[in-house]
């Protein structure tokens, strides 16, 4: 499919405004939880990503790797830290010996927990600043609108 080099100018603006959008307001919830919590960004969508779990249904690292966008080998990495900090905590699965579990301690619960209307906050913010900006207003729309649903 071959589209008309306007539509395809079009669209790589769309994208650029679409990345922009991203790295400001990803600049600015880290910069938030760093100050208030000492906690990046990952690692806060690592602590909800697993606050998610139950006790019957756990994630594998893979899943866990692809709900935060990183590399396995950064997620564990990532989950390291975060249990030498106290705020996961790996079990061995009772029905395969193999199997580990990622699970977050009530130290974790607690800090993400002290940390989210810091994290929902710096995300309302950003976004209200976008709203101001024509070009930016109509992915915070889109973006509204998906959260709609």
């Amino acid at each position: 499919m071959t589209t008309a080099p306007e539509n395809g100018t079009a669209l790589a603006q769309h994208w650029c405004a679409l990345s922009v959008l991203h790295e400001r307001i990803a600049d600015r919830v880290q910069r938030r939880l760093e100050a208030g919590h000492d906690l990046s960004a990952r690692e806060f969508s690592l602590l909800t990503v697993l606050s998610r779990q139950d006790e019957d249904r756990h994630l594998q690292m893979r899943q866990v790797a692809e709900a935060i966008v990183l590399s396995q080998s950064a997620t564990t990495r990532l989950v390291t830290r975060l249990e030498d900090r106290g705020l996961l905590a790996r079990t061995i699965c009772k029905n395969d010996r193999r199997g580990i579990y990622t699970d977050v301690t009530e130290a974790g619960h607690r800090l993400l927990a002290e940390a989210r209307p810091t994290h929902d906050g710096a995300l309302h913010e950003a976004l209200d600043e976008a709203r101001e900006n024509p070009e930016f207003k109509p992915l915070v729309e889109a973006l509204e609108r998906i959260g709609e649903r």
